[in-house]
Formats: C-alpha cells, structure tokens, sequence
C-alpha cells in the first residue's frame, strides 16, 4: 500500500551520503535555473535546462524522502493523522525548509526540517483549538516544564516561576492546557486504527535495535517503547504494573539515560529520528 502525505507518495529516508548527493544535485539546478535567465546559446540553453530540470527533480525527492518526519510530528503531537490541515501544514514546513536550508550547513536536511515543520503543525493545532499565539506559547512552555521531571508534579507557583507569568495566569494556562490535551486524546481516539499503523511495532524494528535496547533497558524494555512510541500513556502503563505513575517515569527517565549515554547513542537516535 502506497503511504502518502498531502498527496505525496511517502519515499524511504535518504543516507547521509545519498542527501549529499541529492543537495548537490539542488544547489546545481538554481544555479542553472538562474543562468538560464541570461543564456542565449541553444546549446547551453538545452544543458542549463536539463541541469535545473535534474535539480527539480532532487527536491522532489528530497520533499517525499523527509515526509515520513511530517507524519511523526503530526503523531507525536497527539492528533490523528487523518486531519489534512495538519498535514498540508506539515508539507508547507517542510517546503518552507527546503527554500532556506543552506546546504554547506553540514547539518542533515532532516535535523533542520523539524524545526520548521513543528511551528507549522503547532500554528495549524493554535487555529484548530482558538487559542491565541501567546496562549500556545505558554501551553507549550508547559509541557516542556513538565516533560523536564516527569517525576514532579508542578504548582501554580512552580508554573508561574518557571514561565515568569503571576500565579494567576499559571492556573489559566494549566486549565487550557487541560482542556487542550484532552481535546487531543479525543481526536486521537478517533482515529486510533490510523494512529497504530503510524508506529513501528517490535517485529518492525531491526534485530540490533530490539538487541541493543532490551540489553539497555532490561525488564523496562517494553516500557519504554511504547513510551518513546505513544502507544500508551505513562498512567496506563503504571496501572498495568501495579505501580505508581512517579515510580515508572523514573524507570523511563534511566533507560533514557542509558540510551543517551550509551556508545549506540548516535545510531539509535538516527533511526528514531526516521520513524
């Protein structure tokens, strides 16, 4: 079945070695593209239009290689993935990167990407739930605060501190914040089949990735998968266990540990980066 994003067909992450390649491709076409605005040579006319036609061609493919990154910010915020708005925002931030990367960066196009499809996807979910753009700003903020101890549970005051906002405003933005994410969890229940076959299942996955996370993460394996995956919530999870919410987000934040300090760390990185 052919997965698509906007009407694109979903192609495979490209290699470090083949974005390369790809971005030299680009950077030669817009130079060919200019050059032709001036050329009056057939001969050289035909070479500079073959040049930016291959160009053309390079960020198409480097448009449907990156896709696969649309599709997991769009997931990862929590939304069902069936909402074309998200995904045509998605795209625009991704067309968007591709205009202002600057390919000398020695930065993967990828890494680069992200940033803007996020502000995208994030100013399309502002619009779809009425929230103004400071509001979203300190939702997010938030979420970044509580997503720096999963363990601790965060006070008006602490919020209020930590988003240099009065207690009063905190209290605000945590109940829209409340509000938010369950709109979130409804929309995602939704569509929960589209949700599923969004994220990579154990059999999916590499043998050395299964490997190298079960010998890092030990019996918190499972866990933490379908933690870094959003099959489940941490709640869910802990209740699973028989235990407590803080208990298993400390187990959660040591394999994070372990896998960021281990000497895998870089490769594993890059395939999560590709789901």
């Amino acid at each position: 079945m052919v997965r698509r994003v906007g009407g694109l067909e979903i192609l495979p992450p490209l290699s470090a070695e083949e974005e390369r390649e790809v971005l030299a491709d680009i950077e030669s076409g817009r130079v060919a593209a200019h050059q032709l605005e001036f050329e009056s040579d057939p001969q050289r006319r035909r070479e500079l239009r073959a040049e930016r036609d291959r160009g053309e061609r390079a960020e198409s493919r480097l448009i449907q290689s990156t896709l696969a990154l649309v599709r997991h910010r769009v997931v990862e915020r929590g939304y069902r993935f069936s909402d074309e708005d998200l995904e045509l925002a998605g795209v625009e931030g991704l067309v968007n990167a591709l205009q202002r990367f600057n390919p000398g960066s020695g930065a993967r196009f990828s890494t680069y990407a992200y940033y803007w499809i996020t502000k995208m996807v994030n100013q399309a979910i502002r619009q779809q739930a009425g929230l103004t753009e400071s509001e979203m700003e300190h939702i997010l903020a938030l979420q970044r605060l509580r997503r720096s101890d999963l363990t601790k549970t965060f006070s008006a005051r602490d919020i209020a501190s930590a988003l240099k906002i009065t207690p009063e405003r905190a209290r605000e933005i945590r109940e829209l914040e409340r509000t938010f994410v369950n709109r979130m969890i409804v929309e995602s229940d939704r569509e929960v089949g589209d949700l599923a076959q969004s994220v990579p299942s154990v059999d999916d996955a590499p043998h050395w990735i299964i490997e190298t996370l079960k010998r890092l993460c030990g019996d918190d394996f499972d866990a933490f998968w379908q933690w870094t995956f959003r099959t489940m919530s941490i709640e869910e999870m802990a209740r699973g266990r028989g235990m407590s919410r803080q208990a298993l987000s400390k187990r959660l934040e040591r394999c994070r540990r372990a896998v960021r300090e281990s000497p895998e760390a870089e490769r594993l990185q890059a395939w999560f980066d590709r789901r």
